[in-house]
């Protein structure tokens, strides 16, 4: 137990490090972007290009995790992050800064499905809920301190908190190689690896009809809203409300407040009480009402309490997928989290595009769209998605049955 309190703790830490670099950057890249005379279209491509490179090779650094260990793909992805930060600060043109959110996208994204395969690793299934939690409580503490202090940076430079990143990547990378042992011994690890990019999309096609399919549509769903949210939100708040770097980064640093106390403090308790399923299904409803209160708002305070609103509601169901996910799998924690993050990537790719267009057409399409989509996941939630102990395995190859009683 001390053990694996030690190891969460630094995989908290590290979490921190990598986001608030993180953090750093969204509020910043809006207004980069308006510097290089691009809209809300080029916004959004902008945002779902690392996405979509996300979406390819995170389950490709699952199944690396599963053979060669989470502590080395992990510190691959820090440097990674590191590096393309670096060149998106030194950035002058939109193909260039596309082509450095790409390699992030790439690299980068061997991070976070091994932190959560590592929780896998790490902890029992009652631990899980809240070590999920706690690593989502990372990334909130990250963009808390992020976009703050990347709001400052901004006003004077706005390539300077990518500079900034950078170099907290080379911290965590420093941290994780010195105090973070690995999680899965060699003996419990893969003998071979499988590299095969078309059949990404095969295994996400099987991984929606096995048991955490209806798991893997909700992960989409609520990495849909967020990033429908977050990736245009500084042009949303430029247009709307005249609000610059310093403002955004402050609307922001709530965002983080709220989503770290939410995921740090409240998922755990919630779930032990009422289980993954019902928190999951009340908070994408919450998600939905928010997502509508946001347009009500009319100053910098309303604005605030309805942006606070939508992320506590939202901060509840990314480590309740994630542990269900967890819990449900019947391959490697390598592999159900690769998933997981791919599933979420997809929806960071909808998300910011399908936001960026309805911004160019009309300021308050975007989240009438993000409702639309979270009403959806709460009826996916209501209708289809059963209790854990109502999974059933199915003969080989057919997949699960999400039934009570018998499998077909």
């Amino acid at each position: 137990m001390k053990s694996y309190s030690k190891n969460v703790i630094i995989l908290f830490l590290t979490m921190v490090i990598i986001m608030m670099g993180f953090g750093m950057v969204i509020p910043v890249i809006p207004f980069l972007v308006e510097a290089f005379g691009s809209s809300g279209s080029e916004l959004g491509l902008l945002m779902a290009i690392y996405a979509i490179m996300q979406l390819i090779f995170s389950p490709i650094w699952g199944e690396l995790s599963d053979r060669f260990g989470r502590r080395p793909i992990m510190l691959l992805g820090l440097f990674g992050n590191g590096l393309s930060m670096l060149f998106m600060g030194l950035a002058n043109s939109m193909p260039i800064l596309l082509a450095s959110r790409a390699l992030a996208g790439v690299l980068a994204s061997a991070t976070l499905p091994t932190a959560y395969a590592y929780i896998g690793d790490s902890t029992t299934e009652d631990q899980r809920g809240a070590g999920m939690g706690i690593i989502g409580a990372g990334m909130g503490v990250g963009m808390v301190l992020g976009p703050g202090f990347s709001g400052v940076l901004a006003e004077n430079d706005l390539s300077l908190p990518f500079f900034v990143g950078a170099a907290l990547s080379l911290v965590a990378i420093l941290f994780v190689f010195f105090m973070l042992p690995e999680s899965l011994p060699e003996g419990e690890r893969k003998s071979t690896t499988k590299i095969n990019l078309k059949g990404q999309f095969l295994e996400m096609w099987r991984g929606l009809r096995g048991p955490i399919g209806i798991i893997l549509v909700l992960a989409f769903l609520v990495s849909f809203a967020l990033t429908n949210f977050e990736g245009i939100f500084g042009l949303y708040a430029a247009h709307k409300y005249n609000y610059g770097p310093g403002k955004v980064g402050g609307i922001l640093t709530v965002v983080g407040i709220v989503s770290a106390v939410v995921q740090g403090v409240l998922t755990g308790p919630a779930t032990k009480r009422w289980g993954e399923e019902l928190v999951v299904k009340v908070s994408f409803f919450a998600s939905a009402v928010s997502f509508l209160l946001m347009l009500t708002a009319h100053n910098f305070i309303t604005l605030l309490i309805t942006v606070a609103l939508f992320i506590f509601s939202n901060s509840m169901i990314r480590p309740g997928v994630a542990s269900m996910i967890s819990k449900r799998a019947e391959m490697g924690q390598g592999i159900a989290m690769g998933l997981n993050n791919s599933f979420m990537s997809l929806g960071r790719v909808v998300g910011p595009i399908l936001a960026g267009v309805l911004l160019d057409i009309n300021l308050n399409l975007p989240y009438t769209s993000g409702a639309i989509i979270t009403f959806l996941g709460f009826l996916l939630c209501v209708f289809v998605l059963k209790p854990t102990a109502a999974v059933t395995a199915s003969p080989a190859g057919e997949g699960i049955a999400f039934q009570k009683g018998t499998s077909k």
